[in-house]
């Protein structure tokens, strides 16, 4: 019995295109999910969260942008290398949410600086001030199966940079 190539997820054989567009795809659905506990559910982000989503906002259009020049040949030296860029700036979002993870189980303190105090543009500083809630990075607000989100984005940038790296660094077939 075959498998079939629309379940399939075996990445061994993805293209260089095949490769940015998942990492795309997943980056794009990460950020909508941050997007989602922050703005729908209303969970307050801290410092470390707010700087764990640069990563994916500095590979979404890098991976696009590979989609594209990666389909034709010529440029495949150059889509390797960009999918090395990609998969470097991945590897540095999933060291985050290592270190927030950390954090967040008190293996190590944070940076002293880490709140979620955030001011929007127009009423009242002080009414803003006192309206805040401040987060601290060492407060989990949310785990599912253990895991907080900061340890849900490690698992997931872990994994986009390593199928970046590999499909970079594999041999041409």
């Amino acid at each position: 019995m075959s498998k079939s190539p629309a379940l399939a997820l075996d990445f061994r054989h993805a293209s260089l295109s095949t490769a940015g567009g998942v990492i795309a795809a997943v980056a794009a659905a990460t950020i909508a999910g941050a997007w989602f506990f922050e703005y729908v559910i209303g969970l307050v982000p801290c410092e470390l969260c707010l700087e764990q989503r640069v990563p994916y906002y500095l590979a979404i259009p890098l991976a696009l942008v590979l989609v594209f020049l990666a389909r034709d040949p010529k440029r495949a030296a150059l889509s390797r290398a960009l999918l090395l860029v990609i998969g470097a700036i991945l590897a540095y979002g999933a060291g985050l949410g290592v270190y927030h993870s950390g954090v967040e189980w008190g293996w190590w303190p944070g940076p002293s600086s880490c709140t979620g105090a955030r001011f929007h543009g127009g009423g009242s500083l002080l009414s803003q001030m006192q309206a805040m809630r401040v987060v601290p990075c060492d407060e989990v607000q949310w785990r599912f199966f253990g895991l907080s989100l900061a340890g849900y984005n490690a698992l997931i940038a872990g994994a986009l940079a390593i199928l970046a790296l590999f499909t970079a660094t594999r041999r041409a077939q």
